[in-house]
């Protein structure tokens, strides 16, 4: 794999409020449906190698693959999806938690779907999908934890 792309901002909570920041400037939904597209396209790309069963996230709709690396001092996650509004979502959880210990990771909330208003106007099995993705990344800090 190629150098971390992760993270972006200093900080979980910088990098939370940038994308509040970013999500504000929006006027509607259809903008920031666009915009969330726009960023999965900016995910740095998965390999195929990682496109396996094992990597694969169940709990979505779409085919989601996570691949996580480091240690309890840096966790670095890779993910991907077939889905374009999937691949966003999953930019902005990388965006907030790759490239940080395992710690920072295991204790901080991803507040942004709340300030964003991404709660209210995913489709339930969007929610499921981030739900499970969210989980599987802070799990992997919690082992890491352990």
């Amino acid at each position: 794999m190629t150098a971390p792309y992760f993270p972006l901002e200093p900080t979980i909570a910088e990098a939370q409020a940038a994308i509040r920041d970013e999500f504000a400037f929006f006027g509607d939904w259809s903008e920031r449906y666009q915009y969330l597209i726009d960023l999965g396209r900016k995910l740095p790309p998965l390999p195929d190698e990682a496109r396996t069963e094992a990597n694969r996230l169940h709990g979505c709709q779409s085919m989601v693959w996570i691949v996580a690396s480091g240690d309890a001092s840096r966790l670095d996650f890779a993910a991907a999806s077939d889905s374009a509004i999937v691949s966003g979502l999953i930019y902005l959880a990388l965006r907030v938690y790759s490239g940080r210990s395992a710690r920072e990771i295991a204790d901080t909330e991803p507040e942004y779907i709340a300030s964003i208003g991404l709660s209210r106007h995913l489709s339930p099995t969007r929610s499921n999908g981030l739900a499970a993705l969210l989980a599987e990344i802070r799990d992997t800090a919690r082992r890491a934890l352990a």
